[in-house]
């Protein structure tokens, strides 16, 4: 089956003078919108994906095959690069051929591959899997790559899961040592990935951490920044709020306040473009609005 490639490589769009800002989308439309605003790439994420998608929280009940089918959607909906979230790489390293080839094929730009054993997002014990075991997988990742320019990005969760700065450090000098230019020590503040920059040379990707709301101090830290819930956090509070005014019986003038404009909505789905091709293939003739639909 022919990859799918993005118009732009991920790779050509680091900036060392500043960070490059991935909102976390939850579906092709999301993506869409990320795309429209002006964001040059998106993520599609486990934590979205498994809220968005099946209404679970992300504690590893989603299989390959929902990621990836979710990637896909995405990935044919917008034309900027797409970095997926390949968890734990869901195999063991002889197998693990399988996952990198089908998010190659879906359309992602790059995936992570993280050492976290489970329990995330919980209260539950936060454990690693040893550092051998990872090495082994980002390996065989590295590997099975079809495509040279398709990344492969190496993810500890060691400050993350046991606030452990120096693991991090260590785990890091080995991804980089076998390899792996793409490191992403989950839970770093600002301060800490400029330390670790000195130690470890690579290109640096984090998530966006809750107390940070000036995303400009990730710049001279990260390359790129992950707001992994924005989109679906956004989502949920603006629906939520319109959904419990309608409820109530409010003003209908100011419920209509919260919704977008139909025709600008139908027009970004390509209900316009349908109308065009169905004239042109079909002779259709008559009077058609553009972008109107029928209900």
């Amino acid at each position: 089956m022919e990859t799918k490639g993005p118009t732009r490589p991920w790779v050509q769009m680091f900036d060392r003078n500043r960070s490059l800002i991935l909102p976390g989308a939850y579906d092709a439309l999301s993506a869409k919108l990320v795309e429209e605003a002006g964001f040059e790439a998106v993520y599609i994420g486990s934590y979205a994906t498994a809220a968005a998608g099946y209404g679970l929280p992300d504690v590893g009940a989603l299989t390959l095959d929902e990621l990836v089918s979710r990637v896909r959607s995405v990935a044919d909906a917008v034309n900027v690069p797409v970095i997926a979230d390949a968890e734990g790489g869901f195999f063991d390293p002889p197998n693990i051929w399988r996952t990198v080839r089908a998010f190659e094929r879906a359309g992602a730009s790059a995936i992570h591959i993280e050492d976290h054993a489970g329990g995330k997002h919980t209260e539950l014990p936060q454990t690693l899997i040893p550092l051998d075991a990872m090495l082994q997988r980002l390996r065989a990742a590295v590997e099975a790559r079809s495509n040279p320019e398709f990344v492969i990005i190496a993810r500890t969760d060691a400050i993350w899961a046991t606030h452990n700065v120096e693991e991090a450090r260590r785990r890091l000098q080995a991804f980089a040592e076998i390899g792996i230019e793409y490191l992403f020590p989950t839970g770093a503040s600002p301060q800490i990935l400029r330390q670790l920059r000195k130690d470890v040379p690579g290109k640096f990707v984090t998530i966006n951490l809750p107390e940070i709301r000036d995303l400009s101090a990730w710049d001279g830290a990260a390359d790129a920044v992950i707001a992994y819930d924005f989109c679906l956090r956004a989502s949920a509070k603006a629906l939520s709020d319109a959904l419990n005014l309608l409820r109530s019986r409010g003003d209908a003038e100011l419920v209509e306040g919260l919704l977008e404009d139909k025709h600008r909505f139908e027009l970004r789905l390509g209900y316009d473009a349908f109308t065009k091709r169905a004239i042109r293939h079909l002779g259709i003739a008559g009077n058609y609005s553009s972008g109107a639909s029928r209900d």
